[in-house]
Order: C-alpha cells, then sequence, then structure tokens
C-alpha cells in the first residue's frame, strides 16, 4: 500500500498529514546537530530535549527560515529523518506534498525539492501556502468570487486573494512570527537591559503582546540574565511596552495587506470588501492584530478558526479528496 503524506514545512513548526490518519505530527522545526563533526542527530521535540541533556556537546538550528530553506544539508537530514519516522523509502510508492510559499523564487523552490526528493519520496509535489491556508480556513476557493486570505507563518507573510480554485495575486514579505519575538528580544535588551531566550520572548509576545491599544494595561514579571552584571535578573513590562515593541513589525503586515488590496481586481476587491479577510498561521493570534487590519484597511477582518493549522488542514483536505485542483500543485 503507497504512502501519501502532506508535510506543512515551516520555519516554526513542521506539520504532517498522513491520508487516512489525519494530523500525525506538529512539531518544531530544528534540528539537534553535533558540534563538532555537524551530524544531525535528532529532529523536533527529540531535538530539544538531546540539546537540553547534552547543551554543550548539541546545539539546536533551524534549517528554515521565511519558509524556505537556509541550510540546505540540514533541511535534506530533517527530510530524511520525517521520511524514516513514516516509513517512506524509494520502494514505498510514496506520494508527498510539501508546503512553500508562493513567492518562493526559482532557487528556493529548486532547494526544496532537491533536500525533499534525495532521499525517500518518488513523487513530490508543491502547494503554495496561502490557498492551502485558504481551503483550510473553509473559504469558497472554488467559487467565482474573491476572497483574501492573509497567511502569518514563523518567518513570512503572504496575503492573497483566491478565486475559481486557484491565486489569483500575492503580495508577500519575509515578516512573521519569529521575527516579533526578535523584537521583543531586541526591546528588553534595548530598554531595560536583560537578555531573554527565544522561548521567553514567545511566552511574553503571546502573553502581552498586542497590536493595538486596549482599554486595559496589562503587566508581567519577565526574568532573564542582567547585561551589566551577567546575574539573573527580574524586571516588569506592560502590554503597552510590547505593543511599541512590535509595533514595526506589525507595520510591515498590514502594508502587506494594503498592498494586496491596492492590487486587486475592481470586481474581487469588492467581494473582499462585503466578505471580509480571515487571518491564518500563528500571527493570526497577536491580540488586536484583527483591530489594527481593520482600522488601517476599512474592511473587516476576522482570525480563521484554529489558524496554526489552517494550511496542514487545507493539504490534508485536497490530498484525502484526490482532486487534482487547477493552480493547487505544482510539479
Amino acid at each position: 500500500m503507497s504512502i501519501e503524506l502532506a508535510i506543512d514545512l515551516g520555519t516554526h513548526s513542521t506539520l504532517v498529514w498522513q491520508r487516512g490518519r489525519g494530523l500525525v505530527m506538529n512539531e518544531p522545526s530544528v534540528v539537534a546537530v553535533n558540534q563538532r563533526g555537524g551530524k544531525v542527530v535528532a529532529v523536533g521535540n527529540d531535538a530539544i530535549k538531546e540539546v537540553r541533556q547534552k547543551p554543550i556537546q548539541l546545539a539546536l538550528e533551524r534549517p528554515l527560515r521565511g519558509g524556505t530553506v537556509t541550510d540546505y544539508q540540514l533541511t535534506y537530514d530533517m527530510m530524511s529523518a520525517l521520511y524514516a519516522r513514516f516509513g517512506v523509502t524509494r520502494l514505498s510508492r510514496a506520494t508527498v506534498i510539501v508546503s512553500i510559499p508562493s513567492q518562493a523564487t526559482d532557487v528556493e523552490r529548486s532547494a526544496l525539492r532537491d533536500a525533499a526528493t534525495r532521499r525517500g519520496s518518488p513523487t513530490v509535489h508543491f502547494m503554495e501556502e496561502p490557498l492551502a491556508a485558504a481551503i483550510g480556513a473553509k473559504l469558497p476557493v472554488q467559487d467565482p468570487v474573491g476572497s483574501m486570505v492573509v497567511d502569518i507563518g514563523g518567518g513570512n507573510t503572504e496575503a492573497s486573494v483566491v478565486s475559481m480554485g486557484g491565486l489569483v495575486l500575492t503580495a508577500s514579505d519575509r515578516i512573521g512570527g519569529l521575527d516579533l519575538d526578535e523584537a521583543v528580544q531586541s526591546w528588553l535588551r534595548d530598554h531595560v537591559g536583560i537578555g531573554v531566550g527565544d522561548r521567553t520572548a514567545e511566552q511574553v509576545k503571546h502573553a502581552l503582546g498586542r497590536a493595538w491599544p486596549t482599554g486595559t494595561v496589562g503587566k508581567a514579571r519577565v526574568r532573564g540574565r542582567d547585561l551589566n552584571t551577567g546575574e539573573t535578573a527580574e524586571v516588569v513590562v506592560s502590554s503597552e511596552d510590547m505593543r511599541m515593541a512590535l509595533d514595526p513589525g506589525v507595520t510591515q503586515i498590514v502594508r502587506t495587506v494594503v498592498a494586496a488590496l491596492g492590487d486587486s481586481p475592481p470586481e474581487l476587491a469588492q467581494d473582499i470588501m462585503s466578505q471580509g479577510i480571515v487571518l491564518t498561521g500563528g500571527g493570526a493570534m497577536l491580540t488586536g492584530l484583527d483591530e489594527r487590519i481593520t482600522a488601517e484597511t476599512q474592511v473587516r477582518v476576522r482570525q480563521a478558526e484554529d489558524p496554526t493549522r489552517c494550511v496542514i488542514h487545507g493539504m490534508g483536505a485536497a490530498l484525502e479528496s484526490g482532486v487534482r485542483w487547477s493552480g493547487i500543485f505544482e510539479e
């Protein structure tokens, strides 16, 4: 029996859908690398566990940035580990669909294809992330109307118009959730003099991050390393502090949405004005982002149900249906 997988290979997380089983994996897009020989010893959750146990020998690396390959060998090793986990070999007659940003260059597409096919699957297709997100968000992608989906991933934002089963246009920017985490780290370093790790920065963003002023100001204690003394320190930061820290990145995201709206054909733009804009991806969960985009575009904005899984749900729906819709798969 053949194996059919859909792989949402994101900057922040990797999700895998297997036909007949549904979602079978949702883990960080990281690998544990031996610092001496450069060998990958684990991926995903296992990689995090290994690095915590051996922090001197191993380093945690992200093979992708902006949804595309930045380290070819590490991406290849990660794909090989995924194939091994799900029993994909050259003899297994496997079919794999891999997500890719719609605005990826030919070089980026080629690098991802090579990493996905050097070992394992003999049949690989690409599925553009905005279209998968629109399907996963249950937008009427096959109807003769225009719908807009804004997919905000770990390293990339794509604002796309979909209609008649395909992408009409996309505006994109290399800005995403990980960049917002880095903005939190930079603000804490520059304004209160403490250094925090990626995990703490993400937690602060989720707890206090704002894209739009709210009626109440939240506060939280943040523990990190004092950059002057090197000792552990604790500071109090507010949601207004984090709104200012995140504002440059949020502004980039809003500009991407405005650009897509401005380039939309008039008849489809009218549909979008009527139906609104849907946000997907982990970045969609930033408090007040829907309000900020609504205020600057005068178009109603809503967050999709289960936004972090819209892409993989859309890919899974395509995989399960077996329908080769126009514009969905790219050989």
